[in-house]
Formats: C-alpha cells, structure tokens, sequence
C-alpha cells in the first residue's frame, strides 16, 4: 500500500475529516517517526511492531562481474519487528489456513 492509498482509505473511513487535514495527520507521523530514527530511538506500536536502528558494520565485499574488491562502510538501517498480534492476524487472514 503507497502513502496515497493509505491516504484515500482514511478518507473513507472518516469521511468527516477533510483528505487535506488526513494527508497533513499521515505525513505528521511519517516525519515524526523519521525524527525518532535519526536520533536512534525504538518505535514501539503496541499490536503492530516496533521500529528501530542497526549499525550494520564495515566489510569487504567483492563486485561480480568485475571481481574488484571493494571496502563497504559501516551504516545505520532501519529495522521493522512484527509483534505478535500482528503476526496472528497475518496467519489467520492468509489462504489455506
């Protein structure tokens, strides 16, 4: 599901609320659990998951087609934890259960 989309299902949901102001309350949280990334804070959504940041460390690598080594830089990057409601609710909505 794009942002959009999300977007446009709220805007059914609550039809009482203008698209404008639920576009405005979706980007809000967006940015704010950007913000809290950034400053290496954990995401904890009860029943949902919870987000935070790894240091995935340096390491050498090798290109394939060209066989060069190459020396890649240790970074941050996000993680997503399902919880486990979330991971019961998946299993019991999917086909052949």
């Amino acid at each position: 599901m794009r942002k959009s989309e999300l977007i446009e299902r709220l805007g059914e949901k609550f039809p009482h609320i203008a698209k404008a102001d639920i576009e405005k309350i979706v980007n809000s949280m967006v940015d704010r659990i950007i913000d809290a990334l950034r400053k290496n804070e954990r995401i904890e959504i009860r029943g949902f998951g919870s987000l935070f940041v790894k240091l995935r460390k340096g390491r050498e690598a090798r290109n394939p087609k060209t066989g060069i080594r190459l020396s890649i830089e240790s970074k941050h990057v996000p993680f997503f934890k399902a919880g486990k409601e979330l991971k019961v609710l998946v299993n019991k909505s999917m086909p052949g259960k």
